[in-house]
């Protein structure tokens, strides 16, 4: 977990980009795409968005700078749509309190969001952010609000569990991740008190610098999500988190590698960094069908499945599998907090090596089981992912 502060590359490239207005629907929604026979026009895509702005089939998109959807905005992007990222941690989509995104691809035809360069690697840029307007563990009962960690400008939390930030749906992201220091980096996807109206399913993150998916509080619920080669943690949840993720598959390939101290498949804090212990809200989640697979020959990871800091999961059929090294395959512990005891975890062990820790590690209902099957492949298969 990292520390909230400004980052001032982000705010300074916010300022000084344009500003989208609203933009007429009739006009925006019957533009035609490009023919086959005729280059495609480019557009930098920067700024604030304050009315509805629906992108064009046939323009070709750059991230360029730091994309705001305000409170009132809209951002809509057609199914079948690439949109490339410029390099920079100051390149990233933020949908702020009260706007939406609505990118709706299909399995014939997702929406992609990739680096510019064909020899980019991990972190190449930003990623994408939600915030919304759902529960978030904190000192009160309800209302805790918190900032942003990559632009403290702009908020999240509240008391609307069923708050709406729009619709994902068969989305890609690639490359993202990047990060202005230690402490204050993007995700592929970052989900930041997002409330359950909100529409997220069918999700391929690939080689992400931090975590494929993190959550900070909220009560979204999302099925369907592979993450390939993120160095940090595959799936992420903090900040009094109380939603349910749903066949989820993270895998680290054979070449994989990592700078990170302490990657894991699942890593769960029941409060911001554990600093409130106390606090109300704390987490309390549920995963089902899972698979994590470690099949890198030069990464270890610590964690197989964190549960820590007062965070309360329930975790059913997960499957931990894979030709590389786990340290721990269950952890309850933390010296700023074990996990909740009345976590309930049920989990088949199919690594080739040994886990060179322990198995299980504090105190919760584990059960080790031997035909847990994980998540279903087959729901993957518009990824075209070789598994």
């Amino acid at each position: 977990m990292k520390r909230r502060i400004l980052c001032l590359l982000a705010m300074a490239a916010l300022m000084s980009a344009p500003v989208f207005t609203a933009c007429d629907d009739d006009d925006d929604d019957n533009k035609s795409a490009v023919r086959p026979d005729e280059t495609p026009t480019e557009e930098n895509l920067s700024g604030v968005i304050t009315g509805r702005k629906t992108l064009d089939a046939g323009t070709r998109y750059y991230i360029s700078g730091t994309v705001i959807v305000e409170d009132g905005g809209e951002l809509v992007i057609p199914a079948g749509m690439t949109i490339r990222a410029k390099k920079g941690f100051a390149n990233y989509i933020l949908v702020a309190q009260g706007g939406k995104i609505r990118a709706e691809g299909t399995a014939q035809q997702p929406i992609i969001f990739t680096a510019d360069s064909d020899n980019a690697t991990s972190g190449y840029w930003g990623g994408i952010i939600l915030n919304g307007r759902a529960p978030i563990s904190g000192a009160s009962a309800t209302g805790n609000i918190s900032a942003t960690e990559i632009n403290n400008d702009y908020k999240y939390g509240g008391d609307d569990p069923e708050d709406n930030s729009g619709v994902l749906r068969y989305v890609e992201i690639a490359y993202s991740g990047a990060r202005s220091n230690a402490e204050i980096e993007h995700n592929g996807l970052t989900l930041n008190g997002v409330g359950s109206g909100t529409t997220i399913e069918n999700i391929y993150i690939r080689e992400s610098a931090d975590d494929g998916v993190e959550f900070f509080g909220g009560s979204v619920n999302l099925k369907n999500l592979l993450v390939v080669n993120c160095e940090d943690d595959m799936f992420d949840f903090t900040q009094g988190y109380c939603g349910t993720l749903s066949n989820c598959y993270g895998v680290w390939e054979n070449q994989f590698t990592s700078d990170e101290s302490d990657p894991r498949g699942v890593e769960s804090d029941g409060n911001m960094d554990g600093d409130g212990p106390d606090h109300k809200h704390q987490s309390d989640f549920r995963i089902e069908n899972m698979t994590i697979v470690n099949n890198s020959s030069l990464a270890e990871m610590q964690d197989a499945i964190k549960i820590r800091r007062g965070a309360k999961a329930e975790i059913v059929n997960a499957l931990v599998t894979g030709s590389g090294h786990v340290i721990d395959l269950v952890d309850l512990t933390d010296k700023k907090g074990d996990g909740n005891p009345s976590s309930s975890v049920s989990v088949t062990n199919h690594l080739s090596k040994s886990v060179s820790g322990k198995e299980i590690n504090g105190e919760g209902r584990v059960t080790l089981s031997e035909s847990n099957t994980g998540a279903d492949r087959n729901a993957f298969a518009w990824c075209n992912y070789k598994f």
